[in-house]
């Protein structure tokens, strides 16, 4: 077993014990590209009987969290619902660790062979990326989702929770770490930097010397500039979700409530939550009244167009500011637009190129909404909270990517690999 970490005191402290976690995950990483899928299956299966078997422990450690940012003032009640764990949360948590084991090892896998004109033979196999660094806000089950998700793929991953989430981070990584050291894999694999510091995520983007391969943030927009800016190591871009719901004017319109209203308020904190609702001028007689009020009447504050306010005086004159808004709470801005066209051409100013979606029965308006909407996910008749690694089959993800290299949407443990050549010869050489 490793020596613990000595405890930070002053920046030279904490350079050298970023320096010292980089060195540990590096060389945990060589381990766990080697190691056999079983014995990273029993880590997972010891790790989901920990979350379970600690759940106690890990809602007290979230409650004294939640109390302290309730007490800070500054906490939104989308910031504490996205902090807070619960029984179910926690149950959903292990589960999920269940479902990561249950799926496919990625690595070694063959993704293509072929036979040159020489006979010899090119195989392109899956393989780790190596050291993975995640830097995340306020939910705290990220830890256990990162943590899983790498392990499966053979990555070492080192996590920078937030401070708000401080003692939760611990008290999951205390679950993983008990997973690995029972599989006899290195407790480095999955490490969690053990002080609040903010400089730790300045040194984590330095790529720590080189020990990490790949930067994952997960957070706010102000976290993701910071990531994209600062970043010396490649990053798996995770922009806002400013995501859109298009209801056209062939919408089965008891569908479009139904899509509209879980897409909104399902949970308001999340990524995949939408923030605009875009209405077919064609058929707003029809559809965009019943849509307000059902929101209105949800609780959802409804900014809108002069059409929208015209539909009910609840609504309130939405700014230029609001449509590109990620609210993360039970607000959301309304337009009415020029069919599917228009939808487009609204989301292609002020998307994030995130999740977006479209209720037609109109199969060819679906088509194009599909083929021209520039989004790492777009849907056809189901909410947008459906962007989620569980949802796609993934067992869990350690985020959504925005950007349009390596992965792009969910990213699961297929996506937190890379891929290396096999040549296989008997006894070619070049002329």
């Amino acid at each position: 077993m490793a020596a613990p970490l000595k405890a930070v005191d002053g920046n030279a402290d904490l350079q050298a014990l970023m320096s010292e976690l980089g060195t540990r995950a590096r060389a945990a990483a060589r381990v766990l590209a080697l190691a056999p899928p079983e014995q990273k299956n029993r880590a997972l299966e010891a790790m989901e009987r920990a979350i379970r078997a600690n759940a106690a422990a890990i809602l007290a450690a979230n409650a004294e969290d939640v109390a302290e940012a309730r007490a800070s003032g500054n906490a939104t009640s989308s910031f504490i619902d996205r902090l807070t764990l619960t029984p179910a949360r926690v149950e959903a948590m292990a589960e999920g660790i269940g479902n990561v084991r249950g799926i496919a090892d990625p690595i070694g896998i063959v993704i293509e062979s072929w036979q040159r004109p020489n006979g010899m033979t090119i195989e392109r196999v899956r393989v780790p990326l190596g050291v993975v660094g995640v830097i995340f806000e306020s939910r705290p089950n990220v830890a256990a989702d990162a943590g899983v998700l790498c392990l499966k793929s053979g990555n070492a991953v080192i996590l920078r929770g937030g401070s708000d989430s401080f003692r939760s981070c611990r008290a999951i990584h205390d679950c993983l770490v008990q997973g690995l050291r029972e599989a006899g894999l290195p407790e480095a694999a999955i490490t969690l930097v053990p002080t609040r510091d903010r400089a730790a995520v300045g040194m984590m983007l330095s790529g720590l010397s080189g020990a990490i391969d790949v930067i994952v943030p997960r957070g706010g927009k102000s976290l993701v500039a910071r990531v994209e800016q600062e970043a010396r190591v490649p990053v798996f871009a995770h922009l806002e979700g400013v995501n859109h719901v298009y209801v056209d004017a062939s919408a089965d319109l008891a569908m479009a409530k139904s899509i509209v209203l879980n897409a909104k308020m399902r949970r308001t904190g999340v990524c995949g939550a939408a923030e605009t609702l875009l209405v077919d001028r064609a058929a707003a007689g029809k559809n965009l009244k019943p849509l307000v009020e059902m929101l209105l009447d949800a609780g959802c504050e409804v900014r809108g167009d002069e059409a929208v306010q015209k539909a009910d005086a609840r609504v309130k004159p939405a700014s230029d500011e609001d449509w590109d808004t990620e609210y993360l709470d039970a607000i959301i801005a309304a337009k009415v637009v020029d069919g599917v066209d228009g939808a487009i051409a609204h989301i292609q100013d002020h998307g994030s190129h995130h999740t977006d979606a479209i209720v037609s029965a109109d199969e060819a308006a679906a088509q194009k909404f599909l083929s021209e909407v520039d989004s790492a996910i777009v849907l056809h008749n189901a909410s947008t909270q459906f962007a989620d690694g569980g949802e796609f089959g993934f067992g869990a993800e350690i985020g959504i990517a925005t950007g349009r290299f390596h992965a792009r949407g969910p990213v699961g443990a297929e996506q937190l690999t890379s891929f290396k050549y096999r040549v296989h010869g008997t006894g070619q050489t070049r002329p």
